[in-house]
């Protein structure tokens, strides 16, 4: 009993913290929702061999409320340029759905491995601030569904909405940083809808309890409720301070924390 309420309170305090980040930074909340989960599942005593599995789907199953939230709010704002959401979607539903795939496929340590290199990237970016130079304008068809395809594969193999790809891909493409971020809010919804797809259907043939026991493929639905829950409150209010607050000293903060997380779940794998 307590550590299922412990895992409840995990939950909504995960959803609140991701929600606000996913609006504020354009990042998505996967890269703290991942890590949580990790955790959590762990201490529920969850099916060992698919730990990483349930937290990457899991994670992108929450992310389709959050992101739609977050879009919205951005939108409000007039921060999110349709034009690249839709030449960019195609290639982001192809290369998220076979991510998925590609991550049944692959054992939880290499997954948590993966991980937390991604981890330690994206915090050696935000902390030494490193900005691709805006170089070029927005590809082509053929080049939006390549970009798509990458930003989408990579994004299943670690959880998340795709922001810490998408916004730096805009950047180099000269689009303007605001929109970048509310832009990134809205290419996470087809990201999180194909990779919350793909782990489903992937997940249907593992050795995996049913429904009854809140289990639909690779997403633990106990988790994604109370994630779910509290991040489609908080990702507005992360949106609005988007436009308010210095979003780059919070980023380098933020990067601790991942610097942070990366470690704990690194010694765990030792």
């Amino acid at each position: 009993m307590e550590t299922a309420l412990t895992a409840w309170l995990f939950y909504i305090g995960t959803g609140a913290f991701a929600g606000v980040l996913a609006g504020l930074l354009g990042v998505g909340g996967g890269l703290v929702i991942v890590p949580m989960l990790n955790f959590v599942f762990t201490l529920q005593g969850l099916p060992a061999a698919y730990i990483q599995h349930l937290a990457l789907g899991t994670s992108l199953a929450s992310i389709m409320f959050t992101s739609v939230s977050s879009l919205r709010a951005h939108h409000q704002h007039g921060a999110v340029v349709w034009p690249i959401v839709r030449a960019i979607t195609p290639g982001i539903l192809l290369g998220t759905f076979l991510g998925s795939k590609v991550a049944a496929l692959l054992s939880t340590r290499f997954l948590t491995g993966f991980f937390v290199v991604f981890l330690f990237y994206v915090a050696a970016q935000m902390l030494l601030n490193i900005k691709p130079k805006a170089s070029r304008q927005v590809p082509g068809v053929l080049g939006m569904f390549g970009a798509g395809s990458v930003i989408g594969g990579v994004s299943a193999l670690v959880g998340i909405g795709g922001g810490t790809l998408s916004v730096p891909f805009m950047t180099w493409c000269n689009v303007a940083l605001h929109t970048c971020i509310g832009t990134s809010a809205a290419i996470g919804f087809p990201i999180a809808v194909a990779g919350a797809a793909g782990f489903y259907v992937n997940g249907l043939s593992a050795a995996l309890p049913g429904l009854s026991e809140g289990y639909a493929g690779f997403i633990y639905l106990p988790a994604l409720l109370g994630v779910a829950a509290t991040s489609i409150l908080t990702a507005p209010l992360g949106a609005k301070l988007a436009h308010s607050l210095p979003v780059s000293k919070l980023k380098k903060i933020f990067a601790c924390l991942l610097l942070i997380m990366g470690s704990k779940m690194l010694w765990g794998m030792l």
